[in-house]
């Protein structure tokens, strides 16, 4: 069964690590809804720019630095996911506590990594 996930920093880009985690799960069959800056679509996922309460998140997968998750720290716990993925670059212990204080898992990993490895 595919889990819904969260692309929270995404990117039009194409050179850019979401933009290319977008495509690799939409790829790999999982729901997918993507947060960013500019509003536009990757793989038929659109992108939103402003905050939207989604419902039955699986996975938030994180592609902003740590000073800039500070503002969305509420927000993302507000969701409820199962879990919260730090990607390369996206390590930030002070949001940890947070997670652990509010029951949300969470990994320091690489969202490409574990698809490719199937541990998704």
């Amino acid at each position: 069964m595919s889990r819904k996930t969260l692309v929270f920093g995404a990117s039009l880009k194409p050179n850019r690590y979401s933009h290319y985690a977008i495509q690799r799960l939409v790829a790999n069959k999982h729901k997918v809804v993507a947060f960013g800056m500019k509003s536009g679509d990757v793989s038929g996922v659109t992108i939103d720019t402003e905050l939207i309460n989604y419902n039955n998140i699986d996975t938030v997968t994180l592609y902003l630095n740590p000073k800039r998750q500070e503002a969305y720290y509420d927000y993302i716990i507000s969701l409820k996911p199962k879990r919260v993925i730090f990607n390369p670059g996206t390590e930030n212990p002070a949001f940890y506590t947070l997670l652990r204080e509010n029951n949300v898992n969470f990994e320091v990993a690489c969202t490409l990594v574990l698809l490719s490895t199937n541990q998704y």
